[in-house]
C-alpha cells in the first residue's frame, strides 16, 4: 500500500472516530439546594438551549438571564429534576459533576451512566444529566440531585418557599421527613429511601453516554455533540 493510501486511511478513521467519552471511577454525595442550576446560563457550554429552570412556584421561567433565588433572584430548579426509578436496577436522574480534564464547556448537559459499587445500591446504574457545577466538588465528583439530600453551600430553598428540614451536608435521615415536604418534592424525597435505599455516598464507575430522552425532555438541553457518544 502506497504511503498516500496510508495516510488518506489514517485522516478517514480519524476525522470519523467518535470523541472519547470520559469514564473511570468516582464518587457520589447528594444534594438539593433549590438554586438556578449553573447548565441555565446561556454560553456555557455547545448545546441545544441552557438547562430549564422555573420562578419559585415551580412554573417554567423563560430568561436564562434571571438571577438565581440563591442570589436574590427568581430562578430555581425545578421539580421535575428529581430522580425516578425506571425499573428496579435502573433510576434516571440530574447531577452536578467536576469531572477530571473537563470544564464546564465539557459537563454541562453531558450524561453519565453511573454503576454503583458500594453500599445497598452497589450493582444499580444510574443516568445522569449534568445540570450544574460546583466549587466544593473534587475529581470525578457526581453530587446527585435528590429532593432533601442538603442544601450544601448555598440554600436557595428557604427563599423559594421557606426551607427543608435536614443537615446542611446529607440532609434528612428518615422517610417520614419527606411527608413534610412541597408536594412537588416528595416523590423524589421518597425515592432516595426506596429505589436508592438511602445509600450513603455510595461509589460508582462512570461513562459518558448518550442522553436518554426522558432526561431531554425535561431538562430541554442537548449537547451538540451528543451523539459521538455511546447509547445509554
Amino acid at each position: 500500500m502506497s504511503p498516500s493510501i496510508i495516510k488518506t486511511a489514517l485522516l478517514v478513521a480519524s476525522a470519523t472516530a467518535p470523541v472519547l467519552a470520559a469514564s473511570g471511577s468516582g464518587k457520589t454525595t447528594r444534594y438539593w439546594d433549590c438554586c438556578k442550576p449553573s447548565c441555565a446560563w446561556p454560553g456555557k457550554a455547545a448545546v441545544s438551549s441552557p438547562v430549564a429552570m422555573c420562578d419559585a412556584q415551580w412554573n417554567p421561567l423563560n430568561n436564562p438571564s434571571a438571577r438565581s433565588g440563591c442570589d436574590g433572584g427568581n430562578a430555581f430548579t425545578c421539580a421535575t429534576y428529581s430522580p425516578w426509578a425506571v425499573d428496579d436496577n435502573l433510576a434516571y436522574g440530574f447531577a452536578a459533576t467536576a469531572i477530571s480534564g473537563g470544564s464546564e464547556s465539557s459537563w454541562c448537559c453531558a450524561c453519565y451512566r453511573l454503576t454503583f459499587t458500594s453500599g445497598p445500591v452497589a450493582g444499580k446504574s444510574m443516568v445522569v444529566q449534568s445540570t450544574n457545577t460546583g466549587g466544593d466538588l473534587g475529581n470525578n465528583h457526581f453530587d446527585i440531585l435528590m429532593p432533601g439530600g442538603g442544601v450544601g453551600l448555598f440554600d436557595g430553598c428557604t427563599p423559594q418557599f421557606g426551607g427543608l428540614p435536614g443537615a446542611q451536608y446529607g440532609g434528612i435521615s428518615s422517610r417520614d421527613e419527606c411527608n413534610s415536604f412541597p408536594e412537588p418534592l416528595k416523590e423524589g424525597c421518597f425515592w432516595r429511601f426506596d429505589w436508592f435505599q438511602n445509600a450513603d455516598n455510595p461509589d460508582i464507575q462512570f461513562e459518558q453516554v448518550q442522553c436518554p430522552a426522558e432526561l431531554l425532555n425535561v431538562s430541554g438541553c442537548k449537547r451538540n455533540d451528543d451523539g459521538n457518544f455511546p447509547a445509554a
